[in-house]
């Protein structure tokens, strides 16, 4: 699959926010839900979201389109452009089998302070990588600092 040239020396965040007002911030969150949700994966956006690494992505490498990481990156894009919407879909994924999903996730529960998700992160500060108990002991800690 051809995939259509980003800007490449612009960082994540600045291409996530850079689509937020071109296509609108729900726009962009609704498909980062899409690909969490495995409902659909928007080429396009996935190109955003990951940069020059959704091509091989797109084209099967790494799983393909429905591997974990266009998950991961749909919650970088979370990260970046949010929206109360994507409570449900970020609730779904701190089972998920890659650790690489489920640290993104306790990332953006620490970013955005998502309280529904206290006692998924609780349970992550056992998960057996320690990147994913780092990410999950920083979002407990917002939170309950956030409480205070």
């Amino acid at each position: 699959m051809a995939v259509v040239r980003r800007n490449w020396d612009l960082t994540p965040r600045q291409s996530i926010e850079a689509e937020c007002r071109l296509r609108g911030t729900d726009t962009v969150v609704s498909g980062c839900i899409d690909i969490i949700d495995g409902t659909s994966v928007d080429p396009h956006l996935l190109v955003v979201l990951a940069g020059p690494a959704a091509g091989p992505v797109l084209d099967g490498a790494e799983g393909g389109p429905t591997g974990y990481w266009p998950r991961v990156w749909a919650l970088r894009g979370l990260l970046y452009s949010w929206s109360d919407a994507a409570v449900p879909a970020l609730l779904g994924v701190f089972d998920d089998p890659s650790w690489r999903v489920r640290e993104m996730a306790a990332k953006v529960v620490a970013n955005h302070v998502v309280a529904a998700a206290f006692d998924d992160v609780v349970r992550l500060r056992d998960d057996p990588t320690p990147r994913v108990r780092a990410a999950a002991d920083r979002a407990v800690s917002v939170l309950v600092d956030r409480q205070a």
